[in-house]
């Protein structure tokens, strides 16, 4: 470490507030706010009356002079538009110089990982560096250089497209992902990258429908379900937001959907009663019914029958930096 723990000289090398929080750079103002909160009660001081004397000086001296004004820089949306310039200004200057040179595995990896990965990959790693950034001193510096390090990179990655922020639209593409770089990680508890970030997905969704945010709810389930459209219980939570927007027609194609992955699946049986859902209903369509002298085709559909709905390693505690 060139510069001592704590002086102005340390402090001053963490100028990504996106890294100092923990965040990914296309996180929206309530996911902000979510991790600000998980830090700040980690900090404080109620919390670390039995920990090493090193963590409370590390705590009293990050809270207020990094993690705070942070937050005060990315809370609202001009503040984030600057700091996204700041580092995209930062990514072209070392580009150009041909210094932008990850040294951790997952930035290395993010340089090289296919498009279609690109995403998914850096959501996890951000996740992941963020559970344990403020566990010790030394955590705390080699995560947060890590991930500062991933947003520069997925910046780069994604020079000349903007970013699209969650309260948008979500970040994954419907495209499969081919592999799972980060599978062996302890905090996906054995499930692939894709199916954790599509629970994330499920997972943020709940917290919408809690909020009362249904739209935004619907769109988090739609991306949950390009990632697996086989999960009942992200079919099940999709049903139950229709149904709060008034549109049962809609919540009937999932509600049977879900029941058809999973025939046990209490919460769609429950919904299933109360809208007399059966699972030879038909879902909804706007054209008319045949008329009684259409000609029957006993091998195919009319051509006005309804339409059917479409249904269709490498980061570890011990990473380089």
């Amino acid at each position: 470490m060139p510069h001592a723990a704590f002086s102005p000289e340390w402090l001053n090398r963490y100028t990504d507030p996106y890294a100092l929080l923990g965040v990914s750079v296309a996180a929206d103002e309530r996911r902000i706010l979510k991790r600000y909160r998980v830090v700040a009660k980690q900090l404080h001081p109620d919390a670390l009356v039995d920990v090493p004397t090193e963590l409370r000086q590390l705590a009293d001296q990050v809270l207020p002079k990094l993690v705070n004004p942070a937050y005060q820089r990315l809370k609202q949306d001009k503040g984030r538009n600057e700091v996204l310039a700041a580092l995209r200004f930062k990514v072209r200057r070392l580009s150009r110089d041909q210094q932008l040179q990850p040294t951790s595995k997952p930035g290395k990896y993010l340089l090289d990982v296919a498009e279609a990965e690109v995403d998914v990959f850096y959501e996890q790693a951000v996740d992941q560096l963020c559970d344990r950034q403020y566990a010790s001193l030394a955590e705390f510096e080699t995560c947060t250089q890590q991930l500062s390090e991933l947003n520069l990179v997925y910046l780069r990655r994604k020079m000349g497209a903007p970013v699209i922020r969650e309260k948008r639209s979500g970040l994954v593409a419907a495209t499969a992902i081919a592999s799972d770089p980060l599978a062996d990680h302890p905090a996906n508890n054995g499930k692939s990258s894709g199916q954790a970030y599509a629970d994330r997905h499920y997972g943020r969704a709940q917290e919408y429908l809690k909020g009362k945010n249904v739209q935004a709810a619907i769109q988090e389930l739609k991306d949950a379900l390009k990632i697996d459209p086989q999960n009942s219980s992200y079919h099940c939570l999709m049903g139950q937001a229709y149904l709060l927007q008034k549109l049962p027609g809609m919540a009937k194609v999932h509600f049977r959907q879900a029941l058809r992955l999973n025939p046990k699946n209490a919460v769609a049986l429950k919904y299933a009663r109360q809208l007399n859902l059966t699972m030879t209903d038909p879902p909804p369509r706007p054209a008319a019914t045949p008329t009684q002298d259409s000609p029957k085709q006993p091998d195919s559909k009319p051509l006005d029958s309804p339409k059917r709905s479409l249904f269709g390693r490498l980061f570890s505690k011990g990473s380089s930096r």
